[in-house]
């Protein structure tokens, strides 16, 4: 079995993190803020979409990403906090399947986070924004995260909390449990999966579960 893990809303929780970063871009170039609700509805969209549709023009998209990244990375650990069960979920995840991390996050800064809670090592690959031209929705994450495993005759479970991570799934042709612990709402994840639970805990419970009868 092969088990792939959303981060944001599924692993971690960097809301805090996400919209701080996002209140001092909008600082930086003078601009007036979005609400925190309105930030928080696009949390897994990648970033210059996010701006995109906070309605920053399309020319000054990549200032206010790298402004954002560039404070991101100083606060993202501090300011970061895994998911009540979340290290419990991996460190089952590990012992039943080979475990993976595909995200819309810069890669980078995903892997620094997944250090300072020392879980990185649970983990065979970690794909981010820059590792792909077409973020999720699309296929090409999760194809691109397979690579890096012997996929012939294993199942392959993708488990996120948004849409984004269930149509990715789909589209890659792979299956996928939605999780209410992060910025889906049950009816928008009842919509692209058959499998929605509580946390990332009770996804690894329900495929261990099913492993067992087999």
């Amino acid at each position: 079995m092969i088990i792939l893990f959303d981060l944001d809303g599924t692993l971690i929780d960097s809301t805090e993190a996400i919209l701080e970063g996002f209140h001092h871009s909008f600082d930086i170039y003078e601009c007036a803020h979005p609400s925190d609700e309105e930030i928080k509805a696009l949390i897994g969209y990648p970033l210059e979409v996010m701006y995109s549709e906070l309605g920053i023009e399309d020319s000054k998209l990549d200032a206010f990403v790298k402004t954002y990244k560039e404070y991101y990375r100083v606060i993202s650990c501090e300011k970061t906090e895994l998911l009540k069960n979340a290290k419990e979920a991996v460190s089952r995840a590990s012992k039943i399947a080979e475990i993976g991390i595909v995200t819309t996050k810069t890669g980078k800064y995903s892997q620094i986070i997944m250090e300072h809670f020392e879980l990185m090592d649970y983990f065979e690959v970690l794909i981010g924004r820059e590792h792909v031209e077409n973020p999720k929705p699309h296929a090409e994450p999760i194809l691109k995260a397979l690579k890096s495993f012997d996929t012939k005759g294993k199942e392959i479970w993708m488990i996120g909390d948004t849409k984004l991570d269930l149509i990715s799934a789909k589209n890659a042709e792979v299956n996928s449990i939605g999780v209410l612990c992060g910025y889906g709402s049950q009816s928008t994840l009842e919509e692209h999966t058959d499998i929605i639970v509580k946390d990332a805990l009770e996804a690894i419970k329900y495929l261990e579960a099913k492993k067992l009868r087999r």
